[in-house]
């Protein structure tokens, strides 16, 4: 296994925190991305995606307030915004694909957040994300070993080197030296 592959592990409720926002990229946060002990009712804060038009900003259910929203975009907009309101003590937990557990890191980063106060748990598609280092277009929803590049066409080999600041798998043209000499290609991230 990579070095640079990030390794996840089940969402445990920092004490150290005074304010705790989780945030899934489904409608449901899935009790097996959370640690043994922990429920989705013991963070202040509930953010999920619905999906669907009829999402609403929020509402407060007992001491927890839940938030549903359009789409991941329409999220990380108003998480951008919430974290550039947060003060120290305020705790970020997400839940969901590789890429969107990153896109939501980086906002925390580009406030300020510490790594320590930012959880990561990878839950659902294994699909990855993945730079073509030879036109430097990302390509989405990646399940192969080998894929083609949506931005020059070439085939690339899907390494197992990820980047933090891209967000993304390397991917590296895979008959450079031969051309049309491709490898057999394998769905191996479901």
């Amino acid at each position: 296994m990579s070095k640079s592959r990030p390794t996840y592990s089940p969402l445990y409720l920092d004490k150290t925190g005074k304010r705790h926002l989780i945030v899934c990229d489904t409608a449901e946060i899935p009790a097996d991305a959370l640690a043994d002990g922990v429920t989705p009712d013991m963070f202040d804060e509930r953010w999920t995606i619905a999906g669907h038009s009829k999402a609403i900003p929020g509402t407060e259910r007992g001491a927890v307030a839940d938030h549903e929203f359009r789409s991941m975009n329409h999220m990380l907009i108003a998480l951008r915004r919430r974290l550039g309101e947060e003060k120290m003590g305020f705790r970020l937990y997400a839940v969901g694909a590789e890429g969107f557990l990153w896109e939501v890191r980086t906002a925390a980063i580009a406030v300020g957040m510490g790594g320590g106060e930012v959880q990561l748990n990878q839950v659902g598609s294994q699909a990855r994300r993945v730079f073509c280092n030879h036109c430097r277009t990302i390509t989405e929803g990646v399940t192969t070993n080998i894929v083609e590049c949506a931005g020059c066409g070439a085939h690339l080999f899907v390494r197992d080197h990820f980047s933090r600041r891209l967000n993304a798998f390397a991917g590296f043209q895979v008959d450079a030296e031969e051309p049309g000499d491709i490898p057999e290609i394998e769905e191996i991230y479901r």
